[in-house]
């Protein structure tokens, strides 16, 4: 994996714990939770801005936000108990399967 994937991932990874970061704000309101989300927010777009110099941007967003959406859905699942459905399930396989897809087929 070159260095500009693994960057991406990490990014991807960042994106899921600080889309977790968020809740715990309570509307930005509390200001260590609220720290710790604007700097997740800045950890992400700077991971990702170092991404793009080497997979190319349509392939590094459609990777990043799938990994982001999934990883949200995954992690409300497990820690916060949001039901599942066979539509929930089926939404993540393909998004999923898509990141998968692209990473296959990228030029990068």
């Amino acid at each position: 994996m070159s260095a500009g994937w693994t960057l991406l991932l990490a990014a991807g990874v960042v994106e899921i714990a600080w889309a977790q970061s968020i809740p715990p704000t309570e509307g930005f309101t509390r200001f260590w939770p609220s720290l710790l989300c604007l700097a997740l927010c800045l950890a992400v777009i700077y991971l990702l801005s170092l991404a793009v110099r080497s997979v190319p941007v349509s392939t590094a967003y459609v990777v990043f936000t799938g990994m982001g959406a999934a990883g949200a859905v995954l992690l409300g699942l497990a820690l916060h108990h949001d039901r599942i459905s066979l539509a929930r399930l089926a939404a993540v396989l393909l998004i999923a399967g898509g990141v998968l897809l692209a990473h296959a087929t990228a030029e990068a």
